[in-house]
C-alpha cells in the first residue's frame, strides 16, 4: 500500500492481522452477543413457527377460525403489525414488498395415501438500514397424517451494489447452503459493525483532524494518522469486517506503517517492525476505541501538548 504523494522506493510497509476483540471499547449495543443471541433466539422461535411444523395454510386456518366479526380481524392485523414492527425495530431489517405463489403438487397416488405436496414460492424485498436486497425462494412442503416437512429447496438473493466487498461471497455462500436464517442474521451484525466502524472513525477525524485523514471519507475502512513531530512517519488502520463460514462476524484489524529509509535504518530495536504485534497486543488489553486514542496521542504527542496550552 502507498500514501498518497509520497515515492514507494523510500518507504517500506509492515502488517500485521490482529483479530479484534473489543474489550473495554465501547461497542455499540445491538453488537452486543449476549442481547443480540437473545433477539436471535426470539426471530428463530418466529421462524421456526412459520416453516417448522405447522405448514403455511395451517397457521391461517387456525388463526382465522376465531375471528368471528371485522372487529376481531382487525384487532389480529394490528397485532400481526406490532410483530413485524417489533422485529424491524430490533433487527433493523424492513419488508418493503413481499408476494407468495403455491403450487399443488399433490399426484393421485399420494392423495390415495394421505400425502399432500405443495411448493411455495415467495418474493420479497427491503432493507437492513443502508443495504438493500432482494429474495426469491422455493420452499416444499410434505405432510401426511404424522408429520409434515418444511425444507427451502432454492435461494436467490439480489443486493443492490455496495462498497462493501466482503458481502459477495457471504451471498454466495447463503445461497449455496440455502440458508435464509444466516443471510438475515449475518447482515444485520455486518451492518452493526460497519456502522460502529463508521462513528469510531469519524470521532477521530473531528477530535484529531490535522493528524487523522480518511481517504474515503467517513465511510472509509482506512484511517490514516501522521507523525506530529516526525514528518513522513505514518500509521495505518485498516479495519476489515470478516463473515466466516459459519456466518459469524468478526472485525479484523491490521497495522501498517510507513516510515522513510533512513528511520527504518536507525531501527536497531525493530521498534517499527515489532509494532503490528503490539497493536494486537493492545487491542486484546483495551479494545478498539482505546487502542485507536492510545495510538493517536503518542504520535501526536507535540500537537496535543500545544493544544492544551
Amino acid at each position: 500500500m502507498q500514501a498518497p504523494g509520497r515515492p514507494a522506493r523510500r518507504k517500506r510497509w509492515v502488517a500485521c492481522a490482529a483479530p479484534a476483540r473489543p474489550g473495554r471499547a465501547r461497542i455499540p449495543l445491538l453488537a452486543r452477543p449476549p442481547d443480540g443471541f437473545v433477539h436471535l433466539r426470539r426471530f428463530e422461535k418466529l421462524r421456526m413457527s412459520l416453516w417448522g411444523r405447522k405448514s403455511f395454510q395451517e397457521i391461517y386456518q387456525s388463526d382465522s377460525e376465531g375471528w368471528e366479526s371485522s372487529k376481531d380481524l382487525r384487532s389480529h392485523l394490528g397485532h400481526l403489525e406490532s410483530e413485524i414492527l417489533f422485529l424491524s425495530t430490533l433487527t433493523g431489517i424492513k419488508i418493503r414488498n413481499y408476494s407468495k405463489k403455491t403450487k399443488d403438487l399433490t399426484s393421485t397416488e399420494m392423495t390415495e395415501k394421505s400425502i399432500k405436496k405443495v411448493l411455495q414460492r415467495h418474493r420479497l424485498s427491503g432493507n437492513c438500514h443502508m443495504i438493500t436486497f432482494q429474495l426469491e425462494f422455493q420452499i416444499l412442503e410434505i405432510q401426511n397424517k404424522k408429520s409434515l416437512s418444511s425444507v427451502i429447496t432454492d435461494l436467490n438473493i439480489i443486493m443492490e451494489p455496495t462498497e462493501y466487498s466482503e458481502l459477495s461471497e457471504f451471498v454466495s455462500r447463503a445461497e449455496e447452503r440455502r440458508d435464509l436464517f444466516m443471510f438475515f442474521r449475518s447482515l444485520r451484525f455486518f451492518v452493526e459493525w460497519c456502522e460502529y466502524r463508521k462513528r469510531t472513525f469519524k470521532h477521530f477525524k473531528e477530535k484529531y483532524p490535522e493528524a487523522v485523514h480518511l481517504a474515503e471519507g467517513a465511510a472509509s475502512s482506512c484511517m490514516g494518522v501522521r507523525s506530529a513531530s516526525q514528518p513522513g512517519f505514518e500509521v495505518v488502520i485498516v479495519w476489515r469486517i470478516q463473515i466466516d463460514d459459519e456466518g459469524k462476524v468478526l472485525p479484523k484489524l491490521d497495522l501498517l506503517t510507513q516510515v522513510p529509509q533512513r528511520v527504518l535504518e536507525l531501527d536497531k530495536n525493530r521498534v517499527i517492525e515489532t509494532a503490528p504485534l503490539g497493536f494486537r497486543n493492545l487491542l486484546g488489553v483495551l479494545g478498539i476505541e482505546a487502542t485507536l486514542e492510545s495510538l493517536i496521542k503518542l504520535l501526536c504527542t507535540e500537537e496535543h501538548a500545544r493544544s492544551r496550552h
